[in-house]
C-alpha cells in the first residue's frame, strides 16, 4: 500500500461500478456529510487506477462538481483487490451483488466455481446458486436494482422467478414499478395478485 494521493476524476477507471447496487437514501447522506465536511475516506484503487472501492463518493463528489479526490493504491492484483474488498463488505452485500461479482471473476479472471467457493469459503453450491441469479433474471431488471429503483430482495425474491416463467412479463412489470419506488411488501402483494389472476387480469 502506499499513501494518499490526489487525483482528477477523469482519470479513474470505474470499470467495476456495476457490481454495487445504488442506494439513494445513503447516498443522499453521504451527500450531505461531504458538502460539509469533504472528503474523509480515501477511494481505493489498483493498476492504472481503477477503482474497487469508493463508488458513492466519487458519484457525491462529481454532484457538488470536485474535480478531483483523494485515493489510496492498494499494492495487489486486480482480482485479489476484488476479492479483499468483498471480505470487506460482507455484512452489506446481498445475494444479487455477490452474483455480479462471481461472473466477472469468472469472465475476466476465469476463475473457476471450486477456486471461488475456496477464496470465499462456501461451497460451488452456493456460487452456483448466485450465478443463477445472475443468469436467470433480465439484465433490464438487473439495471434497476443497481440504480436503487428496485430492492435486490424483492428481485430475488418475485423477479427470479417470475423472469423463469414468462421473462416479458417479468421485465415490463419491473420497470412499472421502478418508476413508482414501492416496498418489498407492496411488490410482493402484486406479485400475489398476478399469481393469483387469469391472463385477462
Amino acid at each position: 500500500m502506499i499513501g494518499v494521493n490526489e487525483l482528477e476524476l477523469h482519470q479513474l477507471d470505474r470499470r467495476y461500478e456495476g457490481l454495487r447496487r445504488r442506494e439513494p437514501r445513503r447516498e443522499a447522506r453521504l451527500l450531505a456529510s461531504l458538502s460539509e465536511h469533504g472528503q474523509q475516506i480515501p477511494i481505493v484503487v489498483v493498476g492504472e487506477h481503477v477503482v474497487v472501492d469508493g463508488f458513492k463518493r466519487l458519484r457525491a463528489l462529481a454532484k457538488l462538481a470536485h474535480d478531483t479526490v483523494a485515493v489510496i493504491a492498494w499494492s495487489i492484483e486486480e482480482r485479489d483487490a476484488l476479492l479483499l474488498g468483498r471480505v470487506m463488505r460482507t455484512a452489506e452485500e446481498d445475494a444479487l451483488e455477490q452474483g455480479w461479482l462471481l461472473c466477472e471473476l469468472r469472465d475476466r479472471f476465469s476463475m473457476s466455481p471450486s477456486e471461488m467457493a475456496q477464496r470465499f469459503d462456501k461451497s460451488e453450491s452456493w456460487v452456483s446458486r448466485r450465478l443463477a441469479l445472475v443468469v436467470d433474471l433480465p439484465r433490464a431488471v438487473q439495471e434497476h436494482v443497481r440504480a436503487g429503483a428496485l430492492g435486490a430482495y424483492a428481485a430475488m425474491k418475485y423477479f427470479v422467478p417470475l423472469a423463469r416463467a414468462n421473462q416479458d412479463v417479468c421485465v415490463a412489470l419491473a420497470a412499472e414499478l421502478s418508476r413508482h419506488k414501492m416496498s418489498t411488501r407492496q411488490i410482493g402483494a402484486v406479485y400475489a395478485a398476478w399469481m393469483a389472476g387469469d391472463e385477462a387480469e
